[in-house]
């Protein structure tokens, strides 16, 4: 297989922050495997710390980074993986690595992901600010004088727009207001302080590359789903983290796992919330046609990174139901208090058309959703109940 991935020629210096986590791994693996220059992760482990502290933890056993680079090399052949320890918010430590490394392409993944968790209280409203926008700005200032012209690949969220009343384009839309046009960043209506914190990371990165000529690329990413890529369900010692937990887990990752674990499937309150949705090995390939198309100097350019849309919560609840019966599970659904403030029923459209046109092959969505319970079902007997329940209410 790796034989065969060599095959894109890609030769990049790929640094990735946030390596340890769902998307960090996975992302390591995938670039290690196609690249055939050095990809090298960093992260403070911040995320096993926090399921600690809400006492969760993976489903899935995680390895420490050295034993999943080791088993990586024996897989693959190939020792182009390379991991530092360290948070990004010391500038001094991240300047002296970018300075040293000279990256080509950056993915900051380096955020804390969850609204809950935000949520939470004064003190973790306040962290997640510090790491999450704090981390973006020491990358750009750094970048600005350490590597110039790197390729920034910023995770961003759709949950920055809101639910308009109207089509969410990417990034920007032209507005005509009093007789007079220009072409604005579209309008921002986050839900949490996570959402927030990813608005000011958004806008910060879009200053940088004005000022500076920095290359960014901004993902509006919808809610990833799925266990496994390609590259970590070969093997346990380089398996990919899942959290099902009320605070870390996302919807799919939860109903599933409800499912499995013989919970109800709970969505919040009327159900009619309308996202969009990725599989994770989508995200990986999105990921890739970023690299190989990058954006020009001085360019920052906003992607809507998400397949699946104009689906309820209702509507994927019961399609989780309907495909645990098929795989023997009595799977039953029972909607609960929304613990959010959020819009329940509300028009949802976000253009696509730039993914679309850099030609994603999309995996498909009920297969992608069968195959999480293939996954997943060792494990069903490590399911802890009592994480599943959301505790974090807005107000």
């Amino acid at each position: 297989m790796a034989a065969k991935k060599k095959q894109k020629q890609m030769k990049e210096t790929i640094l990735i922050l946030g390596a340890d986590g769902y998307i960090g791994w996975s992302a390591m693996l995938y670039f290690g495997v196609r690249n055939n220059g050095r990809v090298v992760g960093v992260d403070n482990y911040s995320k096993r710390k926090q399921m600690k502290e809400i006492k969760s933890e993976s489903l899935i056993p995680i390895e420490s980074m050295n034993t999943r680079i080791k088993s990586y090399e024996k897989m693959f052949n190939k020792n182009n993986l390379d991991f530092h320890e360290f948070d990004i918010t010391d500038a001094k430590l991240l300047g002296k690595l970018l300075k040293t490394l000279k990256p080509t392409v950056i993915f900051n993944f380096a955020q804390m992901p969850s609204a809950p968790y935000s949520m939470l209280d004064l003190d973790h409203a306040v962290w997640t600010t510090k790491n999450n926008v704090i981390g973006n700005l020491n990358l750009l200032w750094l970048m600005k004088e350490h590597c110039p012209n790197a390729h920034l690949i910023k995770m961003g969220t759709m949950g920055e727009y809101g639910t308009p009343n109207i089509d969410i384009p990417e990034g920007f839309f032209e507005i005509d207001y009093n007789g007079r046009k220009d072409n604005l960043p579209f309008p921002k209506q986050a839900g949490s302080f996570y959402h927030w914190a990813k608005v000011f990371e958004t806008q910060h990165t879009n200053f940088a590359s004005k000022i500076w000529g920095l290359r960014a690329t901004d993902l509006m990413q919808g809610v990833v789903y799925g266990v496994t890529t390609e590259e970590s369900k070969m093997s346990n010692e380089v398996s990919n983290s899942f959290y099902y937990d009320g605070i870390f887990g996302t919807a799919i990752n939860r109903f599933v796992s409800q499912a499995i674990c013989g919970s109800p499937i709970t969505p919040f309150g009327k159900g009619k919330q309308t996202r969009g949705f990725l599989n994770i090995k989508d995200s990986m390939q999105c990921f890739e046609l970023y690299v190989m198309n990058p954006p020009k100097k001085g360019e920052y350019r906003v992607f809507n990174q998400l397949v699946e849309q104009h689906r309820t919560v209702n509507t994927l609840a019961k399609m989780v139901k309907r495909i645990a019966k098929k795989k023997g599970y009595n799977a039953t659904i029972k909607n609960i208090k929304n613990p959010r403030l959020e819009s329940e029923d509300h028009y949802y459209n976000a253009i696509t058309s730039k993914l679309e046109g850099l030609g994603l092959k999309p995996c498909n969505f009920e297969e992608e959703i069968e195959r999480m319970f293939d996954d997943l079902e060792p494990y069903k007997d490590k399911f802890d109940k009592k994480t599943l329940t959301p505790k974090v209410k807005w107000k």
